[in-house]
């Protein structure tokens, strides 16, 4: 790549800062946008696209929820002067049926996450026909949803409720996926990639909250519950069905197995293995992530 700007967009999220210090590590320039930044960017604000664009060379889309990339924004990105992008997607977005529910597969309970793979589907169709170097990234369940978001209140609260019986995952720490969007961003070789990504072995939620607890000295367990208890627990804090219902369906695949699956694309992208989940544990104890 060239000197120009690589374009973050979603730059203060959780795999966007993360890409912006790697990229500032190798002496990388970097734009930084999102709605709240300097560098103001909104997915359903095409006036902010093309100054964010201007005169860089790379981009790292991460899609908002539910929003496609399109292929207008593709058009504007080649008119502009990119020539690489990598897009953020996720695992399973391309396996039909991977987040539906078995017990309860009716229409109107997975079509709100129908409609989130259909936009990751579309963002990827987007990014392949784009004329631009493109690489594809599906991470699955990030190890950091323990320390920083979904399920850390409810560790702080000593207690992780989850309908996922003991199904397990192999939580990808969000250190590698940043790495591997670097390493797409910056290096050759990595063009019409698709990196699907995890950790090294599956770990069920009862472990996982266990070496928590052991890390941090604080007294949390994991209960599994029904669907239907977890979605009326969500109801009761103020969610509304369909978002209970989004988050519900969004866990099928860990209660079903899948997420259990360990993927190649740290070691194809980087040539070595993934942080293990106890690694992840370790850094963030170490870090304050659970002293509340």
């Amino acid at each position: 790549m060239t000197n120009e700007p690589v374009l973050v967009i979603g730059g203060t999220g959780k795999t966007g800062r993360r890409v912006v210090a790697g990229l500032k590590e190798r002496g990388v320039a970097v734009r930084v946008a999102s709605r709240s930044s300097e560098q103001r960017f909104d997915w359903l604000d095409e006036s902010t696209w093309g100054p964010a664009l201007e005169g860089v060379g790379a981009v790292y889309a991460v899609p908002l929820e539910g929003v496609a990339v399109s292929r207008s924004f593709t058009g504007l990105a080649r008119r502009s002067g990119v020539r690489r992008i990598v897009l953020l997607s996720a695992r399973g977005v391309d396996v039909p049926g991977y987040y539906e529910n078995g017990e309860a597969a009716d229409e109107e309970k997975t079509a709100g996450e129908e409609a989130g793979v259909a936009s990751h589907l579309q963002g990827e169709h987007a990014v392949r026909d784009s004329g631009l170097e493109w690489t594809i990234l599906r991470p699955g369940w990030f190890a950091q949803n323990f320390s920083e978001g979904l399920f850390l209140d409810a560790l702080l609260a000593g207690e992780l409720r989850l309908p996922v019986a003991d199904g397990a995952a192999t939580f990808v720490d969000l250190e590698d996926v940043a790495a591997v969007a670097v390493a797409a961003l910056t290096e050759d070789g990595h063009t019409g990639q698709v990196y699907e990504m995890s950790g090294p072995r599956a770990v069920n939620l009862e472990t996982a909250v266990a070496e928590i607890a052991e890390a941090t000295g604080r007294p949390i367990r994991y209960v599994p519950v029904t669907v239907d208890r977890f979605t009326a627990e969500l109801r009761q804090e103020g969610l509304s069905a369909e978002d209970a219902e989004l988050w519900a369906a969004a866990l099928n695949p860990i209660r079903g197995g899948l997420e259990a699956k360990v993927s190649d694309g740290v070691r194809r992208a980087l040539g070595r293995d993934p942080r293990d989940f106890a690694e992840f544990v370790k850094d963030a104890a170490d870090a304050g992530a659970w002293r509340g």
